[in-house]
C-alpha cells in the first residue's frame, strides 16, 4: 500500500498507472462486445446454463479471456494464442538451431524471435477462432445444452467472424505491448491478471450468497476464503525463495586495469517452471474430452472419458494430472535452464563456485542442485494444483470454486512482479528528486 501511495505521488508513475488502467478498461469493454453474426441472447442463455469452472482446455481459455470466450465476443480468444505461441517458440529453441542462435545474439535476436511469435500468434488465432465457432455452432462448446448460437452458418459469415476474432487477438497483443512500453508492469501478464480477477470475486461471493440469496452457505465461504489466504501466503513465500549459489570471480589484468575479484551468487528459484506445468497438464487432459464431445454418448469409450477424464475429481484424472505436472516441471526447467551454458559463461568471465572445478564439474553440480530444486518445486505445484480438487470433494461445491492452481499461481506471480517494478521505479524517481532538488537542471550542464 505504501508503494502504491508513493507511486501515485510521482507524476511520471501516476501517468503510467492511469495509462495502464485505460488500456485495461478498453480490454474489458471489448470482452463484452459480441462478434457480428452471433445471437447474443441465445449466448447469454447458454452461459447461464453452464455449471462448470473446471480447469480444462475450454475452462483455461475462458479463464484467460475473462469469460469472453463463452460469450463469443470480439476478444473471445483473449491472450491464449500469444501464450501458446510464446511457449512454442521457446520449445523450438531445442529443435531449431537458428532459434537458439537468435536467443544468444541478445536484444536483436530476441526482437526477431518476438516477430516470429507475433506471426505464430495470428496463425493460432485463425485456427482457434475457427475451432471455437465450429464447436459453438454444433453446440459442443456449451456441452450441447443449447444450439443456434450462430444462426447464419454460411461460409462467408464464418470467414468474417474468424477475421474479426483474429483481429481482436492482434489488438490485444498490441495493447499488451503498449502497457509494457508506456505503462506499468508486463503487458500480457497484466491482462491475464485482470481477466482472472474479473470473475474471481463474483464466483467467490456466489458460494456464500448463492442464487438470489437462497442456496448459499457462509460456512463454506469462510472455509474457502481461509484456505485461499493460506495458499496465497505459501505461494508468495515459495515464489520469493531462492537457492543462492556463491560465485567467485578471479582478478584479471586487461590493459592497465584490474577487473574481477568480486563475490556474487547465482539465484535459482524453487519453482523454475512457473505456471507452465499445470497449464500443459490440464490442456492435454482436455483433448480426449473435446474428442468425446463429437462422439456418440452411448459408446463405451465416450462414457469412460466423460466419467474419468471429464470429471476433475475422479481418481484417473487426479493421477494423470499429478504425473503430467511432475513431468512438465522437470521437462520445462530442462529447456529454460541449461547448466552447460551457465557453466561455460562463468568460465569465460573467470567465475567459479568455491570448492567446485570450472567446466564440466560446475555443470554437473548445477544439474544436481536443479534436480533437487525441481523435486521440491514439483511437490509444491502438486499441492497448490490439487488443493481445489480436495476442497470440491470435501465441501461438495460442485466445481464452483473461484480459484484453481493455475489461478493462484498467476495472481501471486503477476502481483509480486508488478509490485517489484512499481517499487523499483518509485525508488528511481525518489533518487532523481533527491539529486536535483532545488536545482535548475539543464541537459548538458
Amino acid at each position: 500500500m505504501r508503494t502504491l501511495i508513493q507511486a501515485l505521488k510521482t507524476k511520471e508513475l501516476r501517468n503510467k498507472i492511469l495509462f495502464t488502467l485505460g488500456i485495461i478498461i478498453i480490454y474489458r469493454i471489448g470482452s463484452f462486445i459480441p462478434t457480428p453474426g452471433v445471437d447474443y441472447t441465445v449466448v447469454h442463455q447458454c452461459v447461464g446454463k453452464m455449471n462448470s469452472t473446471s480447469e480444462n482446455f475450454i475452462g483455461l481459455v475462458n479463464l484467460f479471456s475473462g469469460g469472453a470466450m463463452l460469450q463469443l465476443s470480439i476478444f473471445a480468444l483473449g491472450v491464449m494464442p500469444y501464450i501458446t505461441a510464446s511457449i512454442v517458440i521457446q520449445l523450438l529453441r531445442v529443435v531449431i538451431p537458428r532459434f537458439e542462435m537468435l536467443h544468444k545474439e541478445g536484444q536483436s535476436g530476441e526482437a526477431k524471435l518476438t516477430q516470429y511469435t507475433r506471426y505464430l500468434t495470428i496463425g493460432l488465432a485463425v485456427l482457434q477462432s475457427t475451432t471455437i465457432l465450429v464447436t459453438a455452432r454444433s453446440g459442443a462448446l456449451f456441452n450441447y445444452q443449447c444450439s443456434q448460437v450462430v444462426p447464419d452458418g454460411s461460409v462467408w459469415n464464418l470467414i468474417v467472424m474468424v477475421l474479426i476474432m483474429t483481429g481482436g487477438t492482434g489488438l490485444i497483443m498490441w495493447m499488451a505491448e503498449l502497457i509494457t512500453d508506456k505503462g506499468l508492469g508486463q503487458g500480457m501478464s497484466i491482462l491475464i491478471f485482470m481477466s482472472i480477477c474479473s470473475g474471481f470475486l463474483p464466483q467467490l461471493w456466489e458460494i456464500g450468497w448463492g442464487t438470489n440469496g437462497t442456496d448459499g452457505n457462509w460456512g463454506k465461504f469462510a472455509a474457502v476464503v481461509g484456505v485461499l489466504l493460506v495458499i496465497m501466503i505459501l505461494v508468495i513465500y515459495v515464489e520469493l525463495s531462492q537457492r543462492r549459489i556463491p560465485v567467485q570471480y578471479t582478478r584479471r589484468m586487461i590493459g592497465r586495469k584490474m577487473y574481477g575479484g568480486s563475490s556474487t551468487y547465482l539465484p535459482l528459484k524453487i519453482n523454475m517452471s512457473g505456471v507452465i506445468p499445470p497449464i500443459f497438464a490440464s490442456s492435454i487432459l482436455a483433448v480426449p474430452t473435446l474428442i468425446a464431445q463429437f462422439g456418440n454418448s452411448d459408446q463405451s469409450w465416450v462414457k469412460w472419458i466423460n466419467s474419468n477424464l471429464a470429471n476433475t475429481t475422479s481418481v484417473w484424472y487426479i493421477v494423470l494430472y499429478a504425473l503430467m505436472i511432475v513431468f512438465f516441471c522437470f521437462f520445462y526447467t530442462e529447456i529454460t535452464f541449461n547448466p552447460d551454458e551457465t557453466a561455460d559463461n562463468m568460465k569465460q568471465y573467470g567465475g567459479f563456485i568455491p570448492g567446485i572445478r570450472a567446466g564440466s564439474a560446475t555443470s554437473n553440480y548445477l544439474s544436481y542442485v536443479m534436480n533437487r530444486l525441481n523435486t521440491v518445486g514439483a511437490v509444491y505445484l502438486l499441492f497448490v494444483a490439487l488443493i481445489p480438487t480436495v476442497l470440491i470433494m470435501a465441501l461438495n461445491l460442485n466445481t464452483k470454486l473461484p480459484f484453481g492452481g493455475t489461478t493462484i499461481l498467476i495472481i501471486a506471480g503477476v502481483g509480486l512482479d508488478t509490485l517489484r517494478q512499481a517499487k523499483a521505479q518509485t525508488e528511481q524517481f525518489q533518487y532523481a528528486g533527491f539529486l536535483f532538488e532545488d536545482t535548475d537542471h539543464k541537459e548538458g550542464k
